[in-house]
């Protein structure tokens, strides 16, 4: 359900994001350097000055083109970062890869920050991550983890969604107002196929070649042997002129096959394969 505050303009939404951030004690920030996360760190440091920290979870779902991203920003911010390392393939669920993986990402990087909480922050700063209200609506096992561990999610109380997001971040000059959505490299998996470190090697590296051939929007889902390839829809003519080369640069990253998908990059395509009854 929406909150209220969704139909809120704009100028409203940001102010009463910049308000119920003004009540925390401070902000620890579940921060992946994305264009959600990166809005809520600079509303965070805005608020609250000096008494906030972000918090990047680093695994190897984790590009390590993302981690540096992550890094750059946080100095732009200045805020304090802390480069956690999680371990979510020691959880037998998140390794089974079911539709609630990331129910498990999620727990495993807020049970770690609380072990380690006193190195982090003070015990009563908040725990605050980048959600918006579009996430309501889709599959996202992440907030079940959210809810029970007490972590908020300040973008979805002001009534965010996407296109306040980014209008927030063309506002305030932030660099990634226009960034791609982006989500942890286990995402190009289908659900049922077991992950594991290789797995997601292979599909960092596969992604690189892309990202390298200066692709803005992409994935590399994985297909066992294949790869099958999405990127954004004004990029298709230029990939399948380049098909030679992306395939070649694809099979040097350990795939057999390369695909590249008609259809064009889709946001969280494969969660289709939940819903089997879909028109």
């Amino acid at each position: 359900m929406l909150p209220a505050t969704a139909s809120l303009p704009f100028a409203a939404k940001c102010a009463a994001l910049h308000a119920d951030l003004q009540r925390l004690p401070g902000a620890v920030v579940a921060f992946s350097g994305g264009v959600d996360s990166t809005a809520l760190l600079h509303a965070c440091r805005q608020a609250l000055g000096d008494r906030c920290v972000a918090v990047t979870a680093d695994s190897p779902s984790l590009p390590r083109a993302e981690l540096a991203e992550a890094e750059a920003l946080a100095r732009d911010l200045a805020v304090r970062h802390v480069v956690l390392p999680t371990h979510e393939l020691e959880r037998p669920g998140y390794r089974a890869n079911a539709g609630d993986r990331c129910y498990h990402c999620k727990k495993e990087l807020f049970v770690t920050v609380a072990q380690q909480r006193a190195s982090i922050a003070p015990p009563d700063w908040a725990v605050v991550y980048g959600a918006i209200t579009d996430d309501l609506g889709d599959h996202r096992p992440g907030q079940r983890a959210a809810a029970e561990h007490g972590v908020r999610a300040p973008l979805v109380d002001a009534g965010f969604a996407k296109p306040d997001v980014r209008a927030y971040s063309r506002q305030h000059g932030l660099r990634t107002a226009d960034k791609p959505s982006f989500a942890c490299l286990s995402s190009r998996v289908p659900y049922g196929t077991s992950i594991d470190a290789g797995v997601l090697a292979r599909i960092e590296a596969a992604e690189q070649v892309l990202r390298d051939f200066g692709f803005r929007q992409f994935r590399v889902r994985h297909h066992d042997a294949l790869a099958r390839i999405e990127v954004g829809a004004d990029e298709l003519p230029r990939a399948f002129e380049m098909r030679a080369a992306i395939g070649t640069g694809l099979v040097a990253a350990g795939y057999t096959f390369v695909a590249l998908d008609v259809f064009g990059y889709r946001h969280g395509a494969l969660n289709d394969l939940l819903r089997p009854n879909r028109p």
